[in-house]
């Protein structure tokens, strides 16, 4: 009974999850007809949030991954004599996936866990039913614009903690006596391509898209209580989490196979 139980919840979800963003790609149609109905200052303040309210957790976090990296590099590479080989390892690393996953996630935890409170609340507190009473799509006025946001947001995000890891493993690089600091700049250059960032900003695009469809949903599906606002909140970011990593794995499946 509990396994059957179990299996309908979680064809409930599926069902649920696609009903869902068949409706945000229906919108995001409307966008592109100019039919769209929601707030240009709302839209405007989520990019504020997302943006560059974010970037001082994504600082910090992006410079300590660049340096661990370079720091781990360092102690394996120095075996061989090979040590100007960590910019190559850093510059790399998070040029193509680490930047944009980090800031994903720090996005997942920090802006998706706060689009399903903000949505949760607003579904206890019926907010979200006068929306529809009025005809007014909550769709386009409450997602949308959470969704652009970070789809605009993130790419920006990810460039900026790529560069902020290479600098953090510049630190790391400078430390070793036998490597300058031109030196090691002009073999992260030569190592790292406008392909390497390309491929990086494309699945940033990517992730964004996931976040906020995941915290949108979880808000929207949010229960009538206190305590299903708290459960949305916890579901957003595991949801958010999960669907980056898997959609980093794929992306870079693919990437393997066209040859980036």
């Amino acid at each position: 009974g509990r396994i059957g139980t179990a299996a309908l919840e979680v064809a409930a979800g599926a069902r649920a999850m696609i009903a869902f963003i068949g409706e945000a790609t229906l919108s995001f149609g409307r966008l592109l007809r100019g039919r769209a109905r929601f707030k240009p200052a709302d839209l405007w303040l989520t990019v504020q949030q997302c943006g560059a309210d974010a970037l001082p957790i994504v600082s910090l976090i992006s410079f300590l991954v660049g340096l661990i990296l370079a720091f781990v590099g360092f102690m394996q590479l120095r075996q061989f004599g090979a040590e100007i080989f960590v910019a190559d390892l850093v510059g790399i690393a998070m040029a193509r996936d680490i930047g944009a996953i980090m800031a994903a996630i720090v996005m997942a935890g920090r802006t998706g866990a706060a689009f399903a409170a903000q949505l949760g609340t607003m579904q206890v507190n019926e907010e979200i039913d006068a929306l529809r009473t009025f005809g007014v799509p909550p769709i386009d006025f409450l997602v949308l614009p959470r969704m652009l946001a970070l789809m605009a947001m993130l790419p920006l995000l990810t460039l900026y903690a790529n560069i902020l890891g290479i600098l953090g493993g510049a630190v790391v690089g400078v430390m070793e006596p036998t490597i300058t600091f031109t030196q090691y700049w002009q073999q992260t250059v030569a190592a790292v391509t406008l392909v390497d960032f390309a491929g990086g900003l494309a699945k940033s695009v990517v992730y964004g898209v996931l976040v906020a469809l995941a915290g949108c949903l979880r808000g929207m599906a949010c229960g009538r209580s206190a305590a299903a606002v708290g459960d949305a909140t916890t579901s957003a970011v595991v949801t958010g989490i999960v669907s980056i990593v898997v959609a980093c794995a794929l992306l870079t499946i693919v990437y393997d196979v066209v040859g980036i």
